[in-house]
């Protein structure tokens, strides 16, 4: 008996070690979120240079591609009105492309909806587990 006594712990000590090893828990996972953070804005970083240096190359590429159908339907139609089409019509799929993403990103909203539904179901449950 008297073993029993010492090891068996009041509610209030239970409580108190079940606080302590939750903080502990909960600073762990934040450093390793952290860490994780940290790794991932590094390598994000990275290929996003990578991907800035594509777009250099790509936007040069195109500019030669509209230059090349000037020239071509130039030999058509007088130069002038040949840039006039051309930059009409990209000027239009500029314009449609444009309304449409700011259709998309009205409807989206900015706020991390499925993570603030998580964190609701998960304080719901707690609070049926202390009751």
């Amino acid at each position: 008996m008297p073993e029993e006594t010492k090891n068996s712990k009041s509610l209030g000590e239970l409580f108190g070690e079940l606080a302590r090893e939750s903080s502990t828990l909960i600073r762990q996972e934040v450093q390793l979120a952290k860490a994780e953070m940290t790794h991932k804005a590094i390598t994000f970083g990275k290929s996003l240079a990578f991907v800035i240096v594509a777009g250099c190359f790509a936007f040069v590429a195109f500019q030669a591609m509209v230059a090349a159908a000037i020239l071509a339907l130039a030999q058509v139609v007088a130069d002038w009105l040949a840039a006039l089409i051309i930059g009409g019509v990209l000027a239009a799929i500029a314009a449609i492309l444009m309304i449409k993403a700011l259709a998309a990103m009205k409807n989206e909203g900015v706020a991390p909806s499925q993570t603030v539904e998580t964190i609701k179901e998960d304080v719901q449950w707690a609070k049926k587990q202390m009751s």
